[in-house]
């Protein structure tokens, strides 16, 4: 079996700073990702798709290129402050694919 590439992840965080984070894809979800890297994700219920924390912005160009949103991921974001209809995701609930490579979002301000 061939070993997967790593894949790069452009992440702007809330002060503006741009990083780019290199990991394998299927290791993580968006959300453990941003996480491990200090991206100011907080996280509080650990992935499960229950408190928001983990809400990024994703780029216009990226938006058509990941799987829909669910019910409970549309239900959980339609009610924070900086819900964007087209770009707002919970990255909790994106896995990480070598499809992803040069994946840029935006960390969604704290609410």
């Amino acid at each position: 079996m061939a070993e997967k590439l790593l894949i790069t992840i452009n992440v702007t965080n809330r002060e503006g700073q741009e990083s780019a984070i290199e990991n394998r894809p299927g290791q993580d979800n968006l959300m453990q990702l941003l996480y491990d890297a200090d991206q100011d994700i907080e996280a509080v219920c650990g992935g499960c798709a229950s408190c928001a924390t983990c809400h990024v912005l994703v780029s216009d160009d990226w938006v058509q290129r990941l799987p829909e949103r669910d019910d409970i991921e549309s239900m959980l974001l339609q009610y924070q402050e900086n819900f964007d209809q087209e770009k707002s995701r919970l990255s909790c609930q994106i896995k990480l694919t070598q499809d992803m490579d040069g994946l840029s979002l935006r960390i969604a301000p704290e609410e």
